[in-house]
């Protein structure tokens, strides 16, 4: 079942004029241990209307619990939680998720390297916390991408972070509208901006894993730039937490042809129960779920936010669009079945694999 637990909020600190951080207190604690680099999914009632969203953590492992959430334009429950939310205030989010982290060992000297663009440091300030916490070797760069001074969030935190991990932690601010006193830290950050800061600033060639979270264009060229600059893709993580492209894509003929015109069978396994439904032509596995009343997990229905994965054990699916899930874990049949399509006459699912 897609479990939603209560919160209680204990802190709401403005980051920036348009972004707060959320400081929780779950009624099961320990139900929301996470791993650095996680996100929380949330459910309210807005004029109506349920809405789910995902947020990530910001805050280091056993600091506590905190999200932060930027005012987007038009988006109902971001504007919302940055003009209601206060101390006292009770909140329901499903337990933490998400696999935009590396396991961590103590005795590592590792260099980490983080790109950010917006909101998207919130969930690699955590692991910048967590990692200089728990690696006392490690050193991680963060490059963090912003319009301009005033949009920076936790830029308090980081020069703390930065004071306390003295010669560990390296912030480059890069503002795009702000004119600064190094031309290589002004416009946007491309491909061609990060190939300028590997010949001056960053050495790739000890970099150990790198973390990028931020709008599909600015990631999609980084990760480009970083393989050219010799980085594996097994060491480049990221996170995606919006995208441009529809949640759906145009389904190809085969997959209508093979659901046929009674649909297909599946069989979806959740929390050790397995239920049998149709899948009927055009519907995703996810909204077949739901349809069969199926408390099924998911949040964006875009493809971003992977809380909706699960892994085909029988059967073949077709995903519209993916923007979560690694290569491994495509192989190994993991989908995102609010953009997949059942392209076989039965398929057997599973969320608990």
């Amino acid at each position: 079942m897609a479990r939603f637990l209560p919160l209680t909020v204990t802190d709401v600190r403005p980051t920036t004029r348009e972004a707060v951080v959320v400081t929780l207190r779950p009624d099961d604690p320990e139900a929301f241990a996470f791993v650095q680099g996680q996100y929380l999914t949330f459910r309210a009632v807005i004029d109506g209307t349920e809405i789910r969203r995902s947020y990530s953590i910001c805050c280091g492992v056993g600091e506590g619990l905190q999200v932060g959430i930027k005012r987007v334009e038009g988006g109902a429950f971001s504007s919302w939680a940055n003009d209601n939310l206060k101390p006292g205030m009770r909140l329901e989010a499903m337990p933490p998720a998400g696999r935009f982290f590396v396991p961590l060992e103590a005795g590592l000297a590792r260099h980490y390297l983080g790109f950010a663009g917006g909101s998207g440091i919130t969930p690699v300030l955590s692991l910048i916390r967590t990692t200089l916490a728990r690696e006392p070797q490690a050193r991680f760069t963060l490059v963090y991408a912003n319009r301009a001074a005033a949009t920076v969030m936790f830029r308090e935190e980081l020069e703390d972070l930065k004071n306390r991990h003295m010669g560990r932690l390296q912030v480059i601010h890069v503002l795009e509208h702000d004119a600064q006193e190094v031309p290589l830290f002004s416009g946007r950050v491309d491909g061609e901006k990060v190939a300028a800061l590997f010949s001056g600033l960053i050495e790739s060639e000890g970099v150990d894993v790198a973390f990028i979270c931020g709008p599909e264009p600015m990631m999609l060229a980084i990760s480009e730039a970083l393989k050219a600059a010799g980085l594996r893709d097994d060491q480049i993580r990221f996170e995606l937490f919006t995208s441009d492209q529809p949640g759906r894509l145009p389904q190809r003929a085969a997959a209508a042809v093979a659901a046929g015109a009674a649909g297909a069978k599946a069989l979806v396994t959740l929390d050790g129960v397995t239920r049998t439904l149709v899948v009927e032509p055009g519907q995703t596995v996810l909204e077949a779920g739901l349809a069969a009343s199926l408390e099924l997990p998911f949040a964006c229905r875009k493809g971003v936010c992977s809380t909706c994965r699960c892994r085909v054990l029988e059967g073949e699916v077709e995903m519209a669009a993916n923007h979560a899930l690694q290569d491994d874990e495509v192989a190994k049949g993991y989908v995102l079945s609010c953009q997949s399509h059942v392209i076989s006459d039965r398929v057997v699912v599973s969320y608990d694999a």
